[in-house]
């Protein structure tokens, strides 16, 4: 199977109040400075890395280990580390020190001052450029699918946005975030940034904020349209997902078969309807482009995947992983039910802290259910629409 990784970014905050702490440096001279810690943009977050893995365990293990470092080391310096994607409450943010993050403050004003936002990012080891190129040009319609799952940021600097992922909001304010066409080659995939460096608005190749994009490091393909989940379990199980739609997109590419040819239009409304809904409301199905269930939704993905997890061995754990996820809801129905119970924002910080380095594996009677809902869809088949090439 190929290898996968992933990476956290998280929020340094104060235990008592909520308010994010600008405690990045003082963490990471603590920590020794690991290689599996380091700096974001702002030094209220730190970002924690997997080493590339085989399987769930291992990529959960080292999700779980990478926020106990982190917390331990903001304990500290008294703080705590949460996996929450935007900050409940207000706060003038505090730029890392770097020459390069300098300029992108100076050049991108407003945007950059306000920006503290915490993403999951997912590597998925591809053989080359040209079927990384072809993986990126095969997964589009299902990345906004991984928002809702992921929907972890229904309030921004001390308001309720109405969103359940208010990050891909916050986001999508950078130029060269989102969706992109197609491309079709690995020439196409690199003229399109050379074209974009050359209108002088970006610094850098590093500033080509794709949802999906070839690293520059790494002989993976990077998936960055997710929040970081509140809990480490649905972390795990976005980055499987994702290992197996690149594995299912490079036996489409090996098959001759065409990408679909759904317009960047379209897909941004689809980010758009799952960043407002979670999995609370409906989302876009991602081959019939209309609105649906969010479970119907979520449904079509696992159909369409199968193939790649029943192969790995993780086909019945992602049933139930699942199945649980949209029983509970995200972090997005954790923060707000915190909230509801009296406390004001920071008390969906406090349950974020509690929660941030836990793994609960229980079940209850709606998770229950709804494998049953999802097997059932499972063993009548694919629905999936006639594929449009």
């Amino acid at each position: 199977m190929r290898t996968f990784g992933a990476e956290e970014e998280l929020l340094i905050v104060d235990p008592s109040t909520g308010a994010p702490l600008a405690l990045a440096d003082r963490m990471l001279a603590v920590a020794g400075r690991p290689a599996d810690m380091s700096h974001e943009f702002k030094l209220e977050q730190v970002e924690v890395q997997t080493a590339p893995c085989r399987d769930h365990d291992e990529l959960l293990s080292g999700l779980v280990a990478g926020r106990r470092i982190a917390d331990r080391a903001a304990r500290a310096c008294g703080g705590r580390v949460v996996a929450i994607a935007t900050s409940p409450l207000r706060i003038a943010t505090s730029l890392t020190p770097d020459e390069r993050f300098a300029r992108m403050a100076q050049e991108f004003a407003l945007t950059s001052r306000e920006q503290l936002t915490c993403g999951l990012h997912v590597h998925v080891a591809v053989s080359s450029a040209e079927e990384g190129v072809a993986v990126l040009d095969r997964v589009r319609e299902w990345l906004p699918v991984l928002i809702a799952l992921s929907a972890n940021s229904p309030y921004w600097f001390g308001a309720d946005t109405g969103y359940a992922s208010y990050r891909t909001q916050a986001w999508n304010r950078w130029p060269t975030s989102g969706p992109q066409e197609l491309y079709g080659s690995v020439q196409a995939y690199r003229e399109r940034i050379d074209s974009m460096l050359r209108t002088g608005s970006i610094l850098d190749e590093g500033m080509a904020y794709f949802d999906a994009r070839l690293s520059r490091n790494h002989p993976t393909v990077e998936i960055r349209i997710a929040d970081v989940p509140l809990d480490a379990g649905d972390s795990a199980l976005i980055a499987v997902l994702i290992r197996a739609l690149v594995e299912m997109a490079a036996r489409e590419a090996d098959d001759g078969a065409a990408p679909f040819a759904t317009s960047v239009a379209v897909l941004r409304l689809a980010a758009w309807r799952a960043s407002r809904s979670g999995l609370g409301g409906e989302l876009v199905h991602p081959l019939e482009g209309t609105h649906v269930p969010a479970a119907a939704a979520v449904q079509a993905l696992l159909e369409h995947v199968g193939p790649a997890l029943r192969d790995s061995g993780e086909l019945a754990r992602t049933e139930q992983a699942l199945a649980e996820l949209l029983a509970r809801g995200t972090g997005e129905k954790a923060q707000r039910d915190a909230v509801a119970t009296g406390g004001g924002l920071s008390a969906a910080v406090r349950m974020a802290a509690a929660h941030t380095v836990t793994r609960d594996g229980s079940w209850d009677d709606g998770a229950r259910a709804t494998l049953s809902f999802v097997r059932r869809g499972w063993e009548r088949g694919p629905a999936m629409a006639p594929r449009r090439r």
